[in-house]
């Protein structure tokens, strides 16, 4: 009998047929989860995982999983999983980069778009039958930020930073970053991170979620920020203080934020966020485009066959497994 190959979310069928030609495939059912207790039995006998970053994989789910061989993830970031309890068994982790750049930095710039020139509001505002004939217009009326000759600090100076430096180059912005690599790039201006937030206009967050990154800009960062930013966040919940955004906008240093992420997925609905008319939020769509999503599948199959074939994961996030081979 092939080795089994638990899956966590329904891949396309073309993807899923690709996986069952090296293994026996367990997919689970709408509403399963991979933590669920009922599934113990099927996670001892698990060869490898194909999961999502809804998957929290962890040493307390591993103690069971002792026929695990890999783990292969639809997603760049891995922070939903225990990289070095991975490691320490030598289990290859596989993920899937070089694919949902452009995608997510669109989602960015959308969202910055969008919140400095009120969009989600004005929206709102038309729907709820606030625009009459008494207020159709006048030179106040809606005033938003200006994009085009603003300075857009970029925190974290990866793939998709640097998608995002693109975009506002074309829009006519200054940009500058601040990245833990110190990665330069051209046309973009390197500072301290509190220089950075002391200067931007907009404030762009695309780090990857680590202890070093978790409450990065946080309730006393913010307070630096300079009066009437943009905040935007389209990499991980938790880098972000989310009480410290909604304190900032209540009191004006803020004048906007867009979100795509959050602490908590999905965002409860007495989130204070939720609450102002000038966050926008989408519900974690960064990559969210069909082509991306079957790119990232892709890959994620990729890492798993290889893994299967008892060769290297082509995009492994620890490579070091194979140190022994």
């Amino acid at each position: 009998m092939p080795n089994t190959v638990l899956v966590t979310q329904p891949l396309p069928d073309q993807y899923l047929a690709r996986l069952a030609e090296h293994a026996e495939l367990d997919v689970l059912d709408a509403g399963e989860s991979l933590s669920d207790p009922a599934l113990g039995t099927r996670r001892s006998a698990c060869y490898g995982v194909v999961c999502t970053l809804t998957d929290t994989i962890d040493r307390a789910l591993l103690k069971d999983m002792n026929m695990l061989k890999f783990v292969s993830s639809v997603s760049v970031g891995v922070d939903h999983i225990d990289v070095s309890a991975l490691s320490v068994r030598g289990i290859a982790l596989g993920n899937t980069p070089g694919v949902l750049a452009d995608a997510t930095a669109d989602t960015a710039f959308a969202l910055l778009l969008s919140a400095a020139r009120r969009i989600a509001e004005g929206d709102r505002y038309i729907r709820d039958g606030k625009w009459t004939a008494s207020n159709r217009w006048s030179p106040g009326f809606f005033l938003g930020k200006d994009v085009s000759g603003s300075t857009l600090g970029i925190v974290g100076l990866g793939p998709v930073g640097q998608a995002m430096a693109r975009r506002a180059a074309g829009f006519g912005m200054t940009v500058a970053s601040w990245t833990p690599s110190g990665r330069k790039v051209p046309g973009v201006c390197s500072l301290s991170l509190e220089a950075l937030l002391a200067t931007s206009d907009f404030v762009s967050v695309h780090v990857a979620l680590a202890d070093t990154t978790r409450n990065l800009i946080n309730g006393a960062r913010i307070a630096t920020m300079k009066p009437g930013a943009v905040l935007i966040n389209t990499a991980r919940g938790g880098i972000v203080d989310e009480s410290a955004v909604a304190a900032a906008l209540d009191d004006g240093r803020l004048f906007a934020a867009g979100l795509d992420v959050f602490e908590e997925e999905p965002v409860p609905a007495d989130s204070l966020l939720l609450k102002h008319p000038r966050v926008v939020v989408v519900p974690h769509i960064g990559s969210a485009t069909a082509s991306t999503r079957l790119k990232m599948a892709d890959r994620a199959v990729v890492n798993a066959v290889a893994a299967l074939r008892g060769e290297p994961m082509p995009y492994c996030v620890n490579p070091e497994v194979y140190a022994a081979l």
